[in-house]
Formats: structure tokens, C-alpha cells, sequence
């Protein structure tokens, strides 16, 4: 019988790492179908918690926030799409562009949450193929709504999601949970509440660590 995991999955839609990491590990999922039942929930985590509404150029983003030059990031992005393409995830070539607030989305991905394991994880996909895989801003509710909509979601009930505040609180304190727990950057994935697995990993790595952890 498949041993039953509990899996966290803390992660920003503003991270091309996060897109690779889940990719990845949905695929070491369907590999390992056999050993393992996991129960997968997205939790939310900010990189940029105080990104102002107009956002950021990309560029000068990470030069400020990591100091690396436009060389070094080309390499950094040419490195990201090849992993992107290894775990079936397609970056825009051309990047992002702009790094924008993703709170609103975090609001809607724990809307999609309570509504079950499957939609929150297809509006997950939906955000991240509108940010990184078309350079679309996840802050704009035309864009969040459209997302919504590929997920197969109720657009009505997510607009008024938008509109008002709700589950702000929840958003909130959730990321504050996973930082007091010593959550500093994401990926992360947190297996039965105690195993730690930093980083977009290979799915074979996650494979591995899925598979000792239902035998053990």
C-alpha cells in the first residue's frame, strides 16, 4: 500500500525557481504513485512582501536586491529556462520583465485552497504559466481573473474575492507561520510537518526523497 505524505509546498509566484520546483515535483509524484499518497498543499510565502503597486523592471530589481550584473543574470535566466524546460515548465525566453506584488494571487490561491487539493493546484499552474511563461503581471485582477478562469474556478466569487479583503488575514498569518519555523527562501517543501527539501530540485531528487520517506 502507498504511504500517505504530507507535503507543503511554500513557495512565491514571483520565484522561476518555485515554477521549476513544483513542476518537478509533480513529476516525482507520478513516479512514485505506488509508494506514495501525498496530500499536497500551497502555502504562501512573499520574496518582495513591500513590492509598491507599480512594480519593478527586473533588471534593476535584482541588481539591487543581489547586486549582479546583466551578464550574470542572462546566465542566471539561460540557466533557468533550460532547468524550466527539463521539468516541463516553459519560461518566456524574453523574462518577466517587471516584478510586481503577488499578495492578491496569494489571496485567490487560499480562496482555491478551501475549495480542495486539485483547483488550488490548477490556479497555482495558471499563475505561474501567466507570469513566467507569458510575462504577464499577477498583480492586475484582468490577469488574476484570467487565471482563474483556466483553472476552472467560479470568476464571479474570485472578483469579489479582489474587491474586498478577504483572506488577507489568512494570507498573512500563514507566512508568518512558515517564517517562525525558519522558512528564509523558496522553494521550500516541508514533508509530514519535519523533513525540509530547499530549492527547484531535479525531479529525481525529489523522487529519492519521497521514496526513503514512505519507507522509512
Amino acid at each position: 500500500m502507498p504511504t500517505p505524505l504530507k507535503i507543503d509546498f511554500v513557495s512565491d509566484i514571483a520565484c522561476p525557481w518555485c515554477a521549476i520546483g513544483l513542476a518537478a515535483l509533480e513529476q516525482a509524484l507520478a513516479r512514485s504513485q505506488g509508494a506514495v499518497q501525498a496530500t499536497l498543499r500551497l502555502q504562501p510565502f512573499e520574496l518582495n512582501p513591500d513590492m509598491p503597486p507599480e512594480g519593478e523592471d527586473l533588471t534593476e530589481h535584482l541588481t539591487r536586491k543581489y547586486g549582479s550584473t546583466p551578464a550574470q543574470q542572462a546566465q542566471i535566466q539561460a540557466t533557468i529556462r533550460a532547468r524550466g524546460a527539463a521539468a516541463g515548465f516553459a519560461f518566456k525566453p524574453e523574462g518577466r520583465g517587471r516584478i510586481v506584488n503577488t499578495f492578491d494571487a496569494h489571496r485567490l490561491l487560499h480562496w482555491a485552497g478551501l475549495q480542495g487539493e486539485a483547483p488550488q493546484l490548477a490556479l497555482k499552474r495558471a499563475l505561474l504559466a501567466a507570469y513566467h511563461g507569458r510575462g504577464e503581471r499577477v498583480d492586475q485582477p484582468g490577469v488574476l481573473l484570467a487565471a482563474v478562469r483556466a483553472a476552472g474556478l467560479d470568476e464571479a466569487r474570485a472578483g469579489a474575492v479582489l474587491a474586498g479583503g478577504e483572506y488577507a488575514d489568512a494570507v498573512r498569518a500563514a507566512e508568518q507561520q512558515w517564517l517562525r519555523a525558519g522558512i528564509q527562501s523558496v522553494p521550500a517543501v516541508v514533508i509530514n510537518d519535519r523533513h525540509l527539501i530547499s530549492g527547484g530540485q531535479p525531479a529525481e531528487v525529489f523522487e529519492q526523497a519521497l521514496r526513503q520517506l514512505a519507507q522509512a
